[in-house]
């Protein structure tokens, strides 16, 4: 989980390049597979403390100056320091409410080389789209689950009693990851992507929630319409040095995109929407030997009023993936519905 990588996060280089016109901007030439493709494979690291969304406060502002940059950053790795209660003003619940202590926190310690501010390459504005009637419903009902972590962000207090495993979110049954995609986005821990390429086919295997995506890129056509899958049915092929990865055919329970955690906004935390009919493209270029663009484009009219496009510079790492064991929906399950029939007999308990 914890890559241990910190000193180097901050020696490394990270220089963007989108992936729409690396191949104008770079004249680095990658090396080669036995079917002429970039070779892509290895582990990439995808940490940042760029915001995905610009800080509303920059306006049109697209790149920080260096003392905005180290001003912001210093206030993001305070904010995600879960050991520092004196500054975050923390109460002692917190040591049992929040599920790690900062040494199994992984958000990294520096952002991107060319100081962007945000993680949004369009909109022009660096920000979300706005989110459709449809989808703000949805998420007022997701809001209404305030989970002891949330506690911690100061949301509220804990009064979801989950009546059963169905009840819980994807996330704590361990179906899904919040960082794991498609699409990835930079957040807590594991965020690590390996990248195995055979003749006909690329494997995107991410560290969170172990989850491996097969992607045929032999040609072939989507599955029909009503085979869904958790992560959806991807498809690949190259356009010049670029490898471009489609996906369709989520289910209606999968959400079209995973708000992270920030410090500006905490309580944006979570699931938005339904990726019943998400549209996403995905673009893979290597710009040098340790850096890698990753882009992709969501288009989902049932959640977003327009698409938007995010980018995010990978770096090569050496580290090792180990297998991500995901315990809550596991042996923390039972403990999760015991507390809730325990919480629902005291409130009985109490009116009697």
């Amino acid at each position: 989980m914890k890559t241990l990588k910190v000193i180097l996060l901050l020696i490394t280089p990270i220089i963007f390049v989108s992936a729409a016109s690396a191949s104008g901007q770079t004249k680095y030439e990658p090396t080669r597979n036995a079917q002429g493709h970039p070779d892509l494979q290895g582990i990439w690291d995808f940490r940042t403390l760029t915001p995905l969304e610009r800080p509303k406060e920059l306006g049109d502002k697209k790149v920080f100056s260096k003392e905005e940059e180290q001003a912001y950053r210093n206030k993001v790795v305070v904010g995600n320091d879960t050991d520092n209660k004196k500054d975050l003003d923390l109460p002692a619940a917190a040591d049992v409410e929040v599920p790690y202590n900062n040494f199994w926190l992984d958000f990294g310690t520096a952002m991107n080389e060319d100081r962007r501010t945000s993680l949004i390459v369009d909109p022009a504005n660096g920000r979300l789209p706005e989110l459709t009637a449809e989808a703000l419903a949805g998420r007022q009902n997701y809001l209404l689950r305030k989970l002891p972590v949330r506690e911690f962000f100061s949301i509220g207090l804990n009064t979801f009693r989950p009546e059963g495993p169905e009840s819980l979110g994807l996330s704590e049954r361990c179906m899904i990851g919040f960082n794991a995609g498609p699409p990835l986005i930079p957040s807590a821990y594991n965020n690590n992507l390996r990248i195995v390429q055979a003749p006909d086919h690329v494997v995107l295997f991410t560290e969170m929630v172990h989850e491996a995506r097969i992607v045929p890129i032999d040609g072939r056509s989507h599955l029909s319409k009503d085979m869904k899958k958790w992560t959806g049915d991807s498809l690949g092929h190259w356009e010049g040095d670029t490898l471009v990865v489609e996906t369709t055919n989520f289910t209606d329970k999968t959400p079209a995109f995973q708000l992270p955690i920030t410090v500006d906004n905490p309580t944006q935390i979570g699931a938005v929407g339904s990726g019943k009919n998400m549209h996403l493209i995905e673009r893979f270029t290597r710009t040098s030997d340790s850096q890698l663009i990753y882009e992709y484009t969501v288009n989902d009219p049932a959640t977003f009023t327009k698409p938007f496009t995010v980018a995010i510079p990978l770096r090569a790492t050496e580290d090792q993936i180990f297998e991500y064991a995901c315990h809550e929906g596991n042996h923390a399950m039972i403990g999760m519905l015991r507390g809730a029939r325990q919480l629902e007999k005291e409130a009985a308990m109490a009116v009697n």
